[in-house]
């Protein structure tokens, strides 16, 4: 049989079957809908927690002395220079940059204009000292290096900080957003071994001016980022460890060599800081685990429209005995029938197919416009909620095809197996 043979039997069957099919489209489009807007909804929430809330790099492995986690910042294990050059001479392990938390309490003490408005304000400081080379692609302003007694510190802030700061504290204090740009060159005082909440602190009071130089993702999230050599000279002042590292970041040659380096490094009695890998990692799985669950649901919907198909066409096929018997009489073969009735469905499952897949567009362009005005601007919120990349949009359309195709195998192996003889003889 003909292609336009063929394309026009279809056109006139779906056209006198034309509530049926409809019914048919519309089953498959419900199930191809919800099935990609869930995995889309799923995607762009995944997408948010990898890039926004917990933004990892795959090479990078981040070790801490075996007493120790990277989150507490006094006291700790053993962690010296020539440990580093081991780690460094490890095999896999491309660079090691070596990290210093300041041992010692800080305070700030702010009091003037900020950014336009009058803040008067005073909080405890955290302080880790990095090698530049860790984030030397973030620096903005200057150099990322000691400069010395009585001269501005340099210092880095975290970009997850900047994002709760605009979202949650500037809100609440009616305090100006602020984007990475502005706070670059802003500047305010610094006391070391001082504290607020302490009873006592040992030895002098050390004051220096802190001036933010840019904004890093490897920036410490609650406190601030400066050069390791103002670390050590402040904590050697203090007269604290200024010899022992707080942590080492070591950046492998290639993803596939982390867990190599992961096992070596345990190995030498020290430990993996991957809190922030494992949050990142549980939070994935579980937005995950129910995205499964309502893919799962979609896909149930689905073979319940190709279960509907072929009730449909079974119904049609028992209907139109007597025409496929004709068909077959005057020449029509075996598989020319069963390509009929195969297309009928072709046509139907790509129907409900593309109907569902452009809902699910539709009805996601929908939900970020209303997120976008009405939800609050809580931190880390996405410009959107959805990711759609092409294969979940080509998959939604072919598997609304193969619903239906499944669901007329056997209606289309029934009308095929048609006797003519008997049928037209009745």
């Amino acid at each position: 049989m003909r292609l336009d043979a063929l394309s026009r039997l279809v056109r006139l069957s779906l056209a006198r079957e034309r509530k049926g099919a409809m019914f048919s489209a519309f089953g498959v489009a419900m199930g191809v809908g919800a099935l990609v807007f869930f995995l889309g909804l799923g995607l762009g929430v995944g997408r948010v927690i990898r890039e926004k809330i917990f933004p990892t790099d795959a090479r990078l492995v981040d070790v801490v002395p075996s007493a120790v986690s990277l989150g507490s910042l006094l006291g700790g294990g053993k962690l010296d220079a020539a440990t580093v050059e081991r780690l460094r001479a490890l095999d896999g392990v491309e660079d090691a940059y070596r990290k210093m938390n300041v041992r010692v309490p800080a305070v700030t003490r702010y009091d003037g204009v900020f950014f336009g408005t009058k803040l008067r304000m005073g909080m405890e400081v955290l302080a880790v000292g990095v090698e530049p080379g860790l984030v030397k692609g973030d620096v903005q302003l200057g150099e990322f290096k000691d400069p010395g007694e009585g001269q501005p510190i340099p210092a880095l802030v975290s970009t997850r900080l900047l994002e709760l700061y605009n979202k949650t504290f500037a809100p609440a204090r009616k305090l100006p957003q602020l984007s990475a740009n502005m706070i670059v060159g802003f500047g305010f005082p610094v006391e070391f071994n001082r504290s607020y909440v302490a009873a006592a602190v040992q030895g002098p009071t050390r004051s220096a001016t802190t001036q933010v130089v840019g904004a890093s993702d490897r920036a410490m999230l609650a406190g601030l980022t400066i050069p390791l050599e103002t670390a050590v000279r402040i904590n050697r002042e203090a007269g604290v460890d200024a010899d022992s590292f707080s942590g080492v970041t070591l950046v492998a040659k290639d993803p596939s060599r982390v867990p190599g380096i992961v096992d070596a490094v345990k190995g030498m009695g020290l430990e993996i800081d991957d809190q922030e890998r494992r949050m990142a990692e549980n939070t994935g799985a579980a937005v995950a685990l129910v995205t499964s669950a309502l893919a799962l649901l979609s896909i149930l919907i689905c073979v319940l429209a190709a279960v509907n198909i072929a009730h449909a066409l079974s119904a049609s096929v028992r209907a139109r005995a007597k025409e496929i018997g004709v068909m077959q009489a005057v020449g029509a073969s075996r598989s020319d029938v069963r390509g009929i009735v195969l297309a009928e469905a072709a046509v139907v499952g790509l129907a409900g197919g593309v109907a569902g897949t452009a809902l699910a567009l539709l009805l996601a362009f929908a939900v970020n416009r209303l997120a976008t005005g009405y939800l609050p601007n809580f931190p880390f919120k996405p410009d959107s909620f959805f990711s759609f990349p092409w294969p979940v949009v080509l998959g939604g359309v072919v598997l609304g095809l193969v619903a239906a195709l499944a669901g007329a195998y056997f209606p289309a192996r029934r009308a095929a197996a048609t006797d003519p003889a008997r049928t037209l003889a009745g």
